[in-house]
């Protein structure tokens, strides 16, 4: 995940299904709050970004298992949205860093990371 796009993936469902959630604060939208001031912007960009990580929370909130793993920090900061929300104490959660993947990279990276971790 990042800051604009996350992927959704459900496993050990094979094949492994990918649900992608956007962020609505596109460049487009940048530009435009932008002509307002750059002030405009930054509020506009983090109602967005608050939105994006609510979404993805209550996607979160189904599973009690989830692994976050991109290349920026935006796993870190939408864990620490939901961390002490008592709705999602009972989720593990892991946080890993990764480089920008290909859908198939990310999906040999979901399963092998749920394969060393499972309990047997």
């Amino acid at each position: 995940m990042n800051h604009s796009v996350a992927n959704l993936m459900d496993y050990p469902a094979s094949p492994i299904l990918t649900r992608t959630v956007e962020c609505a604060f596109t460049t487009k939208a940048k530009e435009e709050s932008l002509t307002r001031g750059e002030s405009t912007m930054h509020t506009k960009e983090q109602g967005e970004q608050a939105d994006y990580y609510k979404k993805l929370g209550e996607l979160i909130r189904k599973y009690d298992e989830v692994l976050l793993f991109g290349p920026t920090e935006a796993k870190t900061e939408l864990y620490n949205t939901f961390k002490d929300n008592y709705l999602f104490s009972k989720i593990k959660v892991e946080i890993r860093s990764a480089d920008k993947m290909t859908e198939n990279q990310q999906h040999a990276f979901v399963k092998t990371y749920f394969e060393s971790n499972s309990i047997n």
